[in-house]
């Protein structure tokens, strides 16, 4: 039976997707990688130099990690052995490995590239040493997760780390103008939809080629689309984002460091940032807390009940209502007077606990409910601080063994410059009447 196929005089093989058909044919076409790939480039001295070690390759999904190692085994005349640690288990390793040895029997050398390396356990992760070791593969892995904590130690003191940089915009806009040129056509964008869609792609390259192709199929003849609709079009791509990975902690990292610095207005971006891609408030909620608590403190004593309260109003509200007051208590800690002065003294007062253990409160201090203990000098010289002048009576609470420590150094700034005079006049009465 003749094939519908053929019979319509179309091809048999389904159209390649754009980013398939932009696939770089040589390094010198790879872009946004300049910082690797350039002359004094860690790859351009290793291209120039014909030889390459084992390598991970650590980047954003869509910087060309794949092309790459594909265009590195062409440049030093390795066989291309592409691998996924998704797909693959340890009869297929050991399949690649024997097919690597017989290559190098027959004279010529294997780049095994191994996406997503980070999803083998340890135990697949160590099958690579002998290999990398005596040369049978030249180890090239790719991973979106941070290399430190995601791969075995012994693998990585074999390999050198190149990391792949997000794309910035002029390079995104360097793809899409390729795009245009093979595709003959300009994208049906206004200045304003087309600075939109490379903001949307994230520094994905894959994605930006991706949502043109989405905005080709979606324009009718002559239509041009503003920024508002190409995010109709496109239902707008989600930012690259994994709670369980690095964006996840660099986020709240960005987060963090923002308000520490006082800066409300980068805090609210990192804030919206996270709550765009899927974060969860009540987790942004509980780090607000530690925030209050680590860099405000009592610097600003209505910063903490600030955080608890926002965080208990979205429990209450939820989203998006809820997520008001925790931008509100993002806009307040940032904007609050900083000080870490209790959290030093807690770690130093920590440090101090483990270090004196063992020793024991001064007997003065200490209640003596029993004969036996009134006669062992129980709470003997107690003196009753609210019977005292300025209901202050200066005595010593330290062990005797230890002897007076200071771990709480308030800072002369916000209302902690109110808790500097009163330890200061407290330091000094204490001095008086010792």
């Amino acid at each position: 039976m003749t094939n519908l196929f053929e019979a319509a005089g179309m091809q048999r093989d389904a159209p390649r997707p754009l980013a398939d058909r932009l696939r770089p044919q040589s390094l010198d076409e790879v872009i946004g990688q300049e910082h690797l790939l350039g002359r004094d480039g860690a790859l351009g001295r290793l291209v120039e130099a014909g030889s390459l070690g084992s390598l991970i390759f650590w980047g954003p999904p869509g910087t060309g990690k794949t092309t790459v190692g594909r265009l590195l085994a062409d440049a030093t005349n390795l066989a291309f052995e592409p691998i996924s640690a998704i797909f693959t288990g340890v009869a297929d390793l050991k399949k690649a490995f024997d097919t690597a040895r017989a290559r190098r029997m027959a004279g010529r050398g294997t780049l095994l590239f191994v996406d997503e390396i980070h999803r083998f356990n340890k135990a697949q992760q160590d099958s690579f040493l002998p290999v990398m070791e005596d040369g049978t593969v030249t180890l090239v892995g790719a991973t979106t997760e941070n290399p430190s904590f995601a791969l075995n130690a012994a693998l990585l003191s074999r390999a050198r780390v190149l990391v792949f940089r997000s794309l910035d915009e002029a390079a995104i806009e360097k793809l899409l103008a390729r795009a245009e040129a093979i595709e003959g056509r300009a994208l049906p964008l206004d200045q304003e939809a087309r600075a939109s869609l490379i903001r949307m792609a994230d520094g994905d390259g894959r994605a930006a080629l991706t949502l043109s192709e989405e905005i080709w199929r979606a324009a009718r003849k002559g239509e041009v689309f503003d920024a508002m609709r190409v995010q109709d079009v496109v239902q707008r791509r989600a930012p690259i984002y994994d709670k369980s990975a690095d964006g996840h902690y660099n986020l709240i990292s960005a987060l963090h460091k923002s308000v520490r610095g006082s800066d409300p207005d980068a805090a609210l971006y990192w804030f919206a940032r996270m709550l765009d891609a899927g974060e969860d408030p009540l987790f942004l909620a509980r780090r607000l807390i530690r925030m209050a608590s680590e860099d405000i403190g009592l610097a600003d004593p209505q910063a903490l009940t600030v955080a608890i309260a926002a965080r208990d109003a979205f429990e209450q509200l939820g989203t998006p209502e809820g997520e008001l007051a925790l931008a509100e208590c993002v806009v307040h800690l940032a904007t609050a007077p900083k000080s870490n002065a209790v959290y030093v003294a807690y770690k130093a007062a920590r440090a101090a606990a483990k270090e004196h253990g063992s020793l024991l409160p001064p007997k003065h201090i200490l209640n003596a409910p029993t004969k036996l203990m009134k006669s062992e000098g129980y709470g003997s010289g107690y003196a009753y601080d609210h019977d005292a002048p300025d209901a202050f009576s200066g005595q010593d609470y330290f062990p005797e063994a230890m002897g007076r420590r200071q771990f709480y150094n308030p800072p002369d700034r916000g209302f902690e410059r109110e808790l500097r005079k009163r330890l200061d006049y407290w330091a000094k009465l204490r001095a008086e009447r010792s």
